[in-house]
């Protein structure tokens, strides 16, 4: 009985809502029948499938034109897509700016067109710059600079420093003047003090950085860079001074064939014969001092702004530092055995060049053509002018080959 009771109570409340859920039917009308349901088609069976975003092409794609389309076009059909307008800017598009281009000749573009330099791959500039500097030029140059150090010390510790067979006579000849000197030693000390400089901020940061810290060693690539900046004019006077002070004694002679065939009797017991520069000395003269140094000094000045007629673009800046770097390591490499050669590699070689004189017996053996025409009387013994005096002083007596001295 009480189960039956339930069962009414519960029929006669859904009745209830159903009622209250038609909406009335109008006065004197009687309400037709509902209508069927519609039937509801089933759901689609198994899992929600993705689809690939790289398969689905917008409508707005299947314009033959949308691939050339103007950032205006693609808006009206794609809007937000600015994909034109960064293509162009990847293309080394230039954009309007106020500022005059003497001053900021590429304001208005943000990335430079694709270049292919020699070692990089065909990519912006920017990026194939770094790829020729951080791939080649420091790896390779750092190379070559540690092969020299290497050589030049082998040969040091397997043969010592070469010295003179004979006894010095006592008797000087006067090898640079003082002007000579003042002008070797400027372009020495410049020279010395640009390639620290340039080592420190090439190479700082893989055998200074690790011991040294970020701080100290931002202080003092900061600092080298600005003295990089300022003794690199100074380094240009005094190559002047440099070439036109020993071009003359450097130019080639039928001797120095001679002397490049031997060696200049480096492996050899004796030297052979040259005038007052040797072929090896030449070639550093010619090749060095000159040939790189008219890249190293163009590119550097490049750098620094200082060469007039330029717009100095960043492309332009780029391929001036690639040649500076290529230039100023070369450069080190053949400096690095002059310095050699003038200090611990021949004995009385730095001595010649920090006080001016030379034994005579040091000039028969290293220079002996140069030796026989200051005893032939074709070149002074003594070339400076003493203060005070208006001639030069008597050159010193020579004895000839084979005299007691």
């Amino acid at each position: 009985m009480k189960q039956a009771l339930t069962a009414l109570v519960l029929v006669a409340a859904m009745g209830t809502v159903f009622a209250q859920a038609q909406p009335p039917a109008a006065p004197g009308s009687t309400a037709a029948p509902a209508a069927p349901a519609a039937a509801t088609p089933p759901a689609a069976a198994g899992p929600i499938r993705g689809q690939n975003i790289f398969e689905v092409k917008p409508e707005a794609s299947e314009d033959p034109n949308y691939p050339n389309q103007s950032n205006g076009e693609r808006m009206k059909v794609q809007p937000g897509n600015n994909a034109p307008m960064w293509r162009q800017v990847g293309q080394g598009a230039t954009g309007y700016s106020s500022l005059p281009k003497s001053e900021a000749p590429e304001a208005g573009n943000l990335i430079q067109p694709t270049v292919q330099y020699p070692g990089s791959r065909l990519t912006t500039a920017g990026e194939a710059w770094r790829q020729v500097r951080n791939d080649w030029i420091i790896p390779y140059g750092a190379a070559l600079l540690f092969v020299t150090l290497l050589a030049l010390a082998i040969f040091y510790f397997t043969r010592g420093t070469i010295g003179l067979h004979g006894r010095e006579t006592g008797r000087k000849i006067e090898r640079f003047t003082p002007f000579e000197r003042a002008t070797h030693w400027s372009n020495a000390i410049a020279f010395v003090t640009l390639a620290i400089s340039g080592i420190v901020m090439a190479f700082g940061k893989f055998f200074l950085l690790p011991w040294m810290g970020l701080t100290l060693f931002g202080w003092i690539a900061y600092a080298l860079k600005n003295v990089h900046n300022f003794v690199g004019p100074l380094f240009v006077v005094t190559t002047v001074f440099m070439v036109f002070t020993f071009i003359r004694d450097n130019l080639p002679r039928a001797g120095d064939l001679k002397w490049l065939a031997r060696f200049g009797g480096l492996f050899g017991g004796r030297e052979v014969p040259s005038h007052r520069f040797n072929a090896g000395e030449k070639i550093v003269f010619w090749g060095g001092v000159l040939f790189l140094g008219l890249f190293v000094i163009g590119s550097g000045l490049f750098l620094d702004k200082l060469l007039p007629g330029f717009v100095y673009t960043r492309g332009e800046m780029q391929v001036a530092h690639m040649i500076h770097g290529v230039a100023t390591v070369l450069m080190m490499a053949m400096i690095m055995g002059h310095i050699y050669i003038g200090t611990l590699g021949m004995s009385g070689a730095y001595k010649a060049m920090r006080t001016g004189y030379v034994d005579e017996t040091w000039a028969r053996e290293h220079h002996e053509l140069w030796y026989d025409d200051i005893a032939a009387g074709k070149i002074p013994a003594q070339r400076t002018v003493p203060a005070g005096s208006a001639v030069p002083p008597a050159r010193p007596a020579i004895p000839a080959e084979g005299t007691p001295s």
